[in-house]
This record gives structure tokens, C-alpha cells and sequence, in this order.
């Protein structure tokens, strides 16, 4: 999808893009794409929760600390909390009025870094299937003209960075949903949905118009109305039926983070166990639900461990079990998921490869390592490495969540496995920094503990058999393209 830099249209003020007015004190930007959906569909999809947090880069330290108000009732107010340079927190207000359904809506800056902030969003009809997205950035730096001067071709590029960030994320949603739109909205009650997927998931599916119920671990205070419901569910406690009852989905997304801690024999007990365990009563939950009351599906979390070091064998879904604790242990979690099946609820294995995102996971752990030219080749370096991006991630959860032909275990992972030497190489393009150190095997495990042998040194080529089969497009399929995106590159 092109996003384009344009001259202003008619009836906007008369500046050029990118370029000061002539008193040189504000720059005014325009970004345009063209969305698939209708203007008013447009507006509606802004004016929901979870749209405004879906358009945050993954990579700028930004988080939204309150909402007040909504669009589509004349004003809302939000204040969020950005980290300038890595080290510098600011607080930022921004208030969002004159919204008219199917044309746009304006924010401006009330408090933060700008000496002035003026945003003007506008859905311009192109015809009843599409539309055009705009928004016009006018800004002025605090300041003397010397340091405005130092300082505006960098916030120019940066923003440029955002917008088209911002832009693809928008058309790529909408055009996922534009999808199933003949299809009722749901009500979908999540576990994990505070994680790396989970967090990324609940605003795509609210910002769709469907209602999230969130299963919490331990009480929470959200700190705005995100538009979910908040209950609590302690994992060695049986499911809360209440809950459950009249949902039409449960993704199950809960369990130990492998990543974080050294393993050791209490971790990997601390693995199976908040797996197993609390999939089983979750699955026994809904079994015991009267049938007019129990969730038509069910999606609950695996991964590729499934299958376990195989070389270069490729491996899809029929492929068999591998052999050790992660294989043990993704071969339980599914099994766990039985007496849900057994009472006819259509339930899927969502064996997912490595999720790529700055904001955690694997990228996140090796990203300051790369950033100071340290990246490493892990191991022989040969092992493959199943990879998808966050945002094909909870994309692929969709199409399984809304696709009824779907059911068993589905690779969620991208259709171009790499070597770790590869995904290393590129990752160091991509940051234009060297990645020629290598770690030997033996120094990975001393490192990382056990997590080398199931994990960092294991190769695993999975690749998207049932995706492919049931129709998903991928926007990231590469890995190149992939990491630019996440990274704003």
C-alpha cells in the first residue's frame, strides 16, 4: 500500500508539505492512502476503543495513561506518556473535537513537547467501497529559530516514520475485517491478555467492533475504559462459568513466560503447570456449560516446540510430535483442550513460531545487543527459526477465530523460515549495524541454561500449511520487510 506525500487539497490552508510557513515557525505535513472501506466506515473505526492504541508504533516508548470522552460524543481527551531519546518522560495531553461522521475530526496539543500542535484527520469518499485517508500535521518547535531550525528536519522524518505506520496498520485492519463484516460481531472472553499477543490482539478486535472479555489472573484497576469487560480468574481455580456462559469465543493465551528467568527444574514445572492445568479447567468449563450456553470455539495457545529439533525437515501441521520437555509438554497442553472438543466446540491448536515485536519477546531481548553492533550468530547458526511478525500474529488468530472450517493445530508462523545466521544478517541491515560475533553452542548454553537446547539452538522449520490452505494473506511474509515494518526502517 503507497502512502503518499501530497500538495494540500482545496480548502486546506495553503502550505506545502513538509516545508515552514513563511513566518518559519510552523511546519505543516500531509499524509494520504486509500482505505478499503467507506468513509463512514472509516470514522467508525476511529471512533472506537482500541483504534487509537492500535496506531502507536511498536517502536516509540508512547503508552496511553487515560481516555476521557469518545469522538463520536463532540470531544475526548487523552494524555499519554512518551520517552524522548530513551531517557527523557514527558507527559502529553492532546483533546480531539469537531468529529462529523464520515469526514473527520481535529486534535490539538494541550500540554507536551510541541510549542504547537495542530492534527486534522479527514475520510474523504471516493465511492461507497472506498476512501481516502488523510491527516494534516501542522506543528511549531519551542525554541529559538536556530534550535527549531536544528531540530525540524528530524521531527519531520520521525513523524513521516509514524504516519506510514500508522497508515498500514489502518488499511491492513480494516481489510480484515472488511472480510467477515456479513458475519454477527462477537463477544470473546481472553486469557493472556496482557501479553505480548494478548495486548496486541484485544485492540485489533475492539477497534473491529467486537466485545472482549478479558480473564485476568489477578485483580486489576484498568487505568481508562479500553472498552473491555475485566474479570478475575486465578489460574488453580476452576473457570468461572458466569463468564462463559453466552461468550461465542475463548482464546486462551495464558502461561509462564519461557522467556524470562533462567530455567532450571522449578521454571519447567512452573511451564507445564500453568499450561496444562488451567487449560484443562478451562476446557472442563466449558464442556459443563448447557448446551445452548457453551462458546462455539475455542482457540488456545501451543507453539512449534510441538515438534521439536528436526533439522531440515519441514514440518506442518500432520507432521508428528518431536521428542523432549517442550514437545512433552505442547503434546499435553493440546490434549488439556479434550473435553471442549468432545462437546462440540470447535477448538484450535495455535502452534505459533517466535512472535517478532519490539515491545517483547525474542526481537525485544536481542534488539540492544544489535543496537550496539553486538548481534551474535547463535550456535552453528544453521538452525531454522520459524518466525512471524505480531501483527500477521493477530491476524492469523482472526482468520482462525472466523474461519468455521478451521479446527486441530494451525501454524501461526510466517511462510519464510530463516536460519538464525539469517535472521541475525538481516536483523543487523535492517538496524545498519555489523552482526559478525558469534556465540559457539557451548557458551549459549552457559548463558542461557537449558533454554538453549529448547529453545535458542533448536531447529524448528514449520511452515503455514493450513493458513495457506484456508486463504490468510500475510503482509509481512519475509523477514526483511517484516522487521522494517516493526522497527519504523
Amino acid at each position: 500500500m503507497k502512502v503518499l506525500c501530497l500538495p494540500l487539497l482545496s480548502g486546506i490552508p495553503s502550505t506545502v508539505p513538509g516545508v515552514m510557513d513563511p513566518d518559519m515557525t510552523v511546519t505543516t505535513s500531509l499524509w494520504r492512502s486509500p482505505m478499503p472501506v467507506s468513509a463512514e466506515e472509516l470514522s467508525d473505526w476511529h471512533d472506537r476503543p482500541g483504534a487509537l492504541q492500535r496506531l502507536l508504533p511498536p517502536w516509540e516508548r508512547v503508552q496511553i495513561l487515560n481516555i476521557q470522552g469518545q469522538l463520536s460524543t463532540g470531544q475526548q481527551r487523552v494524555v499519554f506518556r512518551l520517552v524522548l531519546g530513551g531517557i527523557v518522560p514527558i507527559r502529553w495531553e492532546a483533546e480531539a473535537s469537531n468529529y462529523q461522521r464520515g469526514q473527520g475530526f481535529v486534535d490539538v496539543q494541550l500540554r507536551g513537547p510541541f510549542a504547537e500542535w495542530r492534527h486534522v484527520h479527514r475520510f474523504i469518499p471516493q465511492d461507497e467501497e472506498r476512501a481516502l485517508l488523510q491527516d494534516e500535521v501542522s506543528f511549531r518547535l519551542p525554541g529559538g529559530f536556530l534550535l527549531r531550525g536544528l531540530a525540524n528536519r528530524t521531527v519531520r522524518k520521525r513523524l513521516d516514520r509514524i504516519f506510514r505506520y500508522r497508515h498500514q496498520v489502518t488499511a491492513s485492519d480494516l481489510h480484515r475485517h472488511r472480510k467477515y463484516r456479513h458475519l454477527p460481531r462477537q463477544r470473546i472472553a481472553i486469557t493472556g491478555s496482557r501479553g505480548l499477543i494478548g495486548s496486541a490482539l484485544v485492540p485489533f478486535l475492539t477497534a473491529g467492533g467486537h466485545e472482549v472479555i478479558r480473564l485476568l489472573s489477578r485483580p486489576a484497576t484498568p487505568a481508562y475504559d479500553d472498552g473491555t469487560l475485566w474479570h478475575v480468574w486465578p489460574a488453580e481455580e476452576p473457570a468461572p462459568n458466569a463468564q462463559l456462559a453466552q461468550v461465542d469465543a475463548v482464546i486462551h493465551l495464558a502461561g509462564e513466560n519461557i522467556a524470562i528467568g533462567r530455567w532450571n527444574a522449578q521454571k519447567k514445572q512452573r511451564i507445564r503447570e500453568s499450561r496444562v492445568g488451567p487449560t484443562r479447567r478451562l476446557a472442563e468449563a466449558l464442556a459443563a456449560l448447557p448446551s445452548g450456553q457453551r462458546p462455539h470455539t475455542l482457540l488456545c495457545a501451543s507453539a512449534v516446540g510441538f515438534y521439536g529439533h528436526r533439522g531440515e525437515e519441514e514440518l506442518l501441521e500432520d507432521s508428528p510430535a518431536g521428542e523432549g520437555f517442550f514437545p512433552e509438554v505442547c503434546q499435553q497442553w493440546e490434549a488439556a483442550t479434550e473435553p471442549a472438543r468432545q462437546a462440540g466446540i470447535r477448538t484450535v491448536h495455535l502452534r505459533f513460531g517466535a512472535v517478532l515485536s519490539p515491545r517483547g519477546g525474542a526481537l525485544a531481548k536481542q534488539l540492544p545487543a544489535f543496537r550496539w553492533g553486538l548481534g551474535a550468530v547463535l550456535g552453528s547458526g544453521q538452525q531454522w527459526f520459524s518466525w512471524i511478525s505480531i501483527e500477521d500474529a493477530i491476524a492469523a488468530i482472526y482468520h482462525c477465530l472466523m474461519e468455521p472450517s478451521i479446527q486441530g493445530p494451525v501454524n501461526i508462523v510466517a511462510p519464510e523460515p530463516v536460519p538464525q545466521r539469517t535472521f541475525a544478517k538481516t536483523l543487523g541491515r535492517v538496524l545498519r549495524r555489523p552482526a559478525c560475533a558469534w556465540l559457539p553452542a557451548p557458551v549459549v548454553r552457559c548463558l542461557f541454561g537449558e533454554l538453549a537446547d529448547h529453545a535458542l539452538l533448536v531447529s524448528t522449520r514449520a511452515r503455514p500449511g493450513k493458513l495457506l490452505a484456508t486463504g490468510f494473506t500475510f503482509d509481512y511474509p519475509d523477514l526483511e520487510s517484516a522487521l522494517r515494518f516493526l522497527l519504523g526502517r
